[in-house]
């Protein structure tokens, strides 16, 4: 349709928030020729999806074939769908998928729902359930994104004029300097969707530790899952030498000159994580607002080195926290996206069980950690079936302090 502007246009990414990160360029191009664009995703898509210039409206439904804890399928579940469908009433729709997912399920329904025009990317002769059929040669990495983007632009949709595709969020994002302190920091995201996209949790706290001997603050984050995770590596870095102690996530409850501590979600007025958490001589606590931490009276340096915010924030926040960071080291996980998204340089610990070529951060600096060439790549497993799990066991921390000094030269002054 291009030159013209069609109705509603239901655009499906049925999977994680990675994913639906990496879908914003071609959602881009629907939105600039669609009156309103609704994205179709699963609950762990949602957060993403809202996040997206160009959506109008998010459903949500959790697809059978390829949310891996989805229900079993039924009747009553597939009716709900098919009524998600009818009350949209799309005028097209086009199906986003990766190479491995078939997108003729949901193109069933949709036809069922009477949707006049589906467009998706297939292997399989889909017969009567699409009007746009793309291939793409499914043996050349080409980037997930450009690869959604070519769907759309099949379908008749091009990006407006100005836009380079590259992955965006909606802003403005929440004030998180309360949390974080101010910007020039490094995040540490340590968690995984799946153990066989991990690094060990060792590795994790030892790159921590060099990260601070080497001049940096780091911010810790996690998902609502990863507290423990994140919690266990900051303290972690202690053990490795940087302090006897655990590191907590908090606020200082005397020597504020910024008008007090923050408070976090979840954490009492008394928990120990307003009195506690010293890292190498500095708080590492979160602090007030104008980020000067204990004064020496009270047995502190001013700023601090690590900050664990594991479990502590929204998705958008988190967009926040990764915008105000100088670098992200992360794993094959969603915040990679994230962080593309807002425009930070990662350094991605990628086991290769999809090909990096596809998936790696799209349209920011990015260094690739890890063993691409080891026996288990482009297998998709959740699990290793490689002793020793190679192809990330054999990243010493070292490197990663390396790759983000390749990505941000110049370091900020810890006080």
């Amino acid at each position: 349709m291009t030159g013209t502007v069609t109705g509603t246009v239901l655009v499906a990414r049925l999977d994680n928030a990675g994913e639906v990160l990496l879908a914003g360029p071609a959602i881009r191009a629907v939105a600039a020729g669609a009156r309103q664009v609704v994205l179709l995703t699963g609950p762990r898509g949602r957060p993403a999806g809202e996040l997206l210039p160009g959506v109008s409206r998010v459903v949500e439904w959790r697809a059978p074939w390829i949310d891996p804890t989805a229900p079993p399928v039924t009747g009553p579940h597939a009716l709900r769908l098919l009524r998600i469908i009818r009350d949209t009433a799309p005028e097209q729709a086009l199906i986003l998928t990766s190479c491995h997912q078939s997108p003729l399920p949901l193109a069933l329904v949709l036809r069922l729902a009477g949707t006049p025009r589906v467009a998706a990317v297939s292997a399989d002769d889909p017969g009567s359930l699409l009007d746009v059929r793309h291939l793409v040669d499914e043996d050349v990495d080409v980037p997930e994104s450009e690869r959604m983007l070519g769907l759309a632009r099949a379908a008749g949709f091009e990006l407006p004029r100005g836009d380079s595709g590259g992955l965006a969020v909606r802003h403005p994002l929440p004030e998180v300097r309360h949390l974080t302190g101010p910007p020039g920091y490094v995040v540490v995201h340590p968690g995984t969707s799946v153990p066989a996209r991990a690094w060990p949790a060792e590795r994790w706290a030892r790159a921590v530790r060099d990260l601070v001997r080497s001049g940096r603050r780091v911010v810790v984050t996690g998902g609502q899952d990863e507290h423990g995770l994140a919690a266990r590596i900051a303290a972690g870095a202690g053990q490795h030498g940087l302090s006897p102690g655990p590191v907590f996530a908090g606020g200082w409850t005397g020597g504020w000159t910024g008008g007090g501590p923050a408070r976090l979600r979840g954490w009492r007025v008394d928990e120990p994580a307003f009195t506690a958490g010293w890292v190498d001589g500095t708080c590492a606590a979160t602090g007030g607002r104008n980020w000067n931490g204990p004064s020496a009276a009270h047995g502190g340096q001013r700023g601090r080195s690590v900050v664990d915010l594991g479990g502590r924030t929204t998705f958008p926040e988190l967009a926040a926290v990764l915008a105000g960071a100088c670098a992200v080291v992360v794993a094959d996980a969603g915040p990679a996206h994230l962080a593309a998204a807002v425009g930070t340089p990662v350094v991605s610990l990628f086991a290769p069980l999809a090909p990096a070529g596809r998936w790696a951060p799209y349209g920011v600096p990015v260094v690739i950690l890890g063993d691409q060439r080891t026996p288990c790549r482009v297998t998709r497993e959740g699990a290793c079936a490689v002793t020793g799990h190679p192809c990330l066991s054999s990243v010493p921390s070292a490197r990663v302090v390396e790759a983000v000094d390749q990505l941000t030269p110049v370091k900020e002054t810890i006080r």
